[in-house]
């Protein structure tokens, strides 16, 4: 064979090895990236507190004429900080990409590392300047989210173009290979590729319905498969036709540290932290918390939503009064809209709304109802390109600035920041069963309905997010949806 074929043989092996150890690759950004961001903050606040020269650690008690910089404190600070964020698992595959994990795990590992740091200090009676530390930690832990949130939206980026994600390949029932393929399609910067499927009944050949996923038999084609399309995961999706014994086989036939096996258990729409796993006689028992809807979570939320609200109200008040004056000066009629809903338990409300419709807005709706439903959404009316719709209509609602007055009925109690969206009574009654758990909890000014396409989900969608969002919600999850809801507002997606 000729050096240049070999050469090229070797190019695609490396290519190839770089493909599927991406993990590695990310891992080693993060690390030289934490590096450079501890250099920067340790030592950029050690100039700051002491100057450029180099000021000695102070010593008490047998160790009073020992002499050590600043400067080698800072070395072993940033050394012990970048191994501890390594240890704690902050870099792991498992946690990049998508939830909170990570910044738990970079936060938990800096407060243990602080709280060492403290110990140490105290044992060996060492006298170190407490601005110094005070300022390092915590600034160190801020800068590290930070960089932390970049690379994810460098790796998020990658990943809607089938870059930097696990291959997987899904086994199981035909239903549940179709219906999770479908579902980790949905969130692509999750970082699970779906590259192919073993039915193990082997009665489906060819690809996956609506999908270009193909379908390579049953489980005797597993390795074969997994080599045809360079899986790195093999996820069960049911385990109806796979014994114990075959799950075990199938783990021990995978390559150590290069592939992997999940099994998704048919649990759908569940939060984590309502999840928890526990051995039990070698049985992995998943246990599931069921969602409570009263105690001292609600009193924080309704405390923060009136904390909050008001002070929202006190700082928006010129944008509210300059809405108010545009509307005024654009149309005739009233200022405000007012319309009852339906809210928590039930209990009907007086919505407020900017009036971005034209007077007679009502009058018009049953024409355009018929419209509306070819348009994907039976149960919950909305248009495109509503002709009701006011000029000025049209630019409050592009930027969401006709809800701003529903922080008055957050601030009465009647709406929270967060939750579902606030319903008809017209629309109630076409509900099926299930969904009016959604009036388990307050409607909200905005929600993951909000921040998940707003008026471009189907109905189907809405009432799926409602109702995880009742049974799973938190107040960082309130707060992660806040802010989500400000990027999107900002770039105005799926408003009409």
């Amino acid at each position: 064979m000729s050096k240049r074929a070999a050469a090229s043989g070797v190019s695609h092996d490396i290519a190839l090895l770089d493909r599927r150890d991406w993990r590695v690759s990310y891992a080693a950004r993060l690390v030289a990236t934490d590096v450079l961001v501890l250099i920067w903050v340790v030592f950029g606040v050690q100039i700051a507190w002491f100057g450029i020269t180099a000021a000695d650690v102070e010593f008490r008690g047998s160790l009073e004429d020992t002499a050590i910089s600043y400067s080698a404190i800072s070395v072993a600070l940033i050394v012990c900080w970048t191994i501890a964020l390594g240890i704690y698992g902050s870099r792991g595959y498992r946690v990049l990409g998508t939830g909170w994990q990570e910044y738990r795990l970079v936060a938990g590992s800096t407060t243990r590392l602080f709280g060492l740091v403290a110990m140490v200090a105290y044992l060996f009676q060492i006298d170190l300047a407490r601005g110094y530390i005070i300022i390092a930690f915590p600034l160190g832990l801020a800068v590290l989210a930070l960089s932390r949130w970049m690379w994810r939206q460098w790796l998020g980026v990658h990943r809607m173009n089938g870059r930097y994600s696990s291959r997987v390949l899904l086994v199981g029932s035909e239903a549940s290979v179709e219906h999770l393929a479908r579902q980790l399609s949905r969130q692509p910067k999750a970082g699970y590729l779906v590259v192919g499927a073993c039915i193990p009944s082997g009665l489906v050949a060819g690809h996956l319905p609506d999908t270009e996923v193909p379908v390579f038999g049953n489980l005797d084609k597993l390795q074969a498969a997994m080599s045809a399309v360079r899986a790195d995961t093999v996820v069960i999706t049911s385990s109806d036709e796979l014994p114990p014994e075959r799950i075990r086989e199938l783990s021990w036939s995978l390559e150590p540290g290069r592939q992997h096996l999940v099994v998704a258990p048919s649990l759908t729409d569940i939060g984590g932290p309502r999840i928890h796993t526990r051995p039990v006689a070698g049985l992995p028992l998943i246990h599931v918390e069921t969602p409570r809807f009263e105690g001292r979570n609600f009193f924080a939320k309704r405390a923060f939503d009136t904390v909050i609200s008001g002070i929202l109200i006190l700082l928006l008040s010129p944008l509210l009064f300059l809405s108010a004056v545009a509307i005024r000066l654009s149309t005739p009629g009233d200022v405000l809209f007012r319309q009852q809903r339906v809210g928590i338990n039930g209990r009907s409300f007086r919505m407020l709304k900017f009036r971005s419709m034209v007077t007679d807005a009502e009058t018009l709706l049953a024409d355009l109802r018929d419209e509306a439903r070819t348009e994907g959404n039976a149960v919950m009316f909305k248009m495109k390109d509503d002709p009701r719709v006011t000029p000025i209509g049209k630019f409050l609602r592009r930027y969401s600035l006709d809800e701003l007055p529903q922080l008055f009925n957050v601030f009465a109690g009647s709406m929270s920041l967060v939750g579902p969206r606030p319903p008809l009574q017209r629309e109630v009654d076409d509900y099926e069963s299930h969904v009016h758990r959604r009036f388990l909890v307050k409607p909200g000014i905005t929600g993951l309905w909000q921040v998940s396409g707003r008026s471009n989900l189907s109905w189907e969608d809405t009432v799926r997010l409602d109702l995880y969002y009742v049974e799973n919600w938190s107040i960082t999850g309130d707060l992660v949806i806040l802010w989500q809801t400000a990027r999107a507002v900002v770039a105005s997606d799926g408003a009409y």
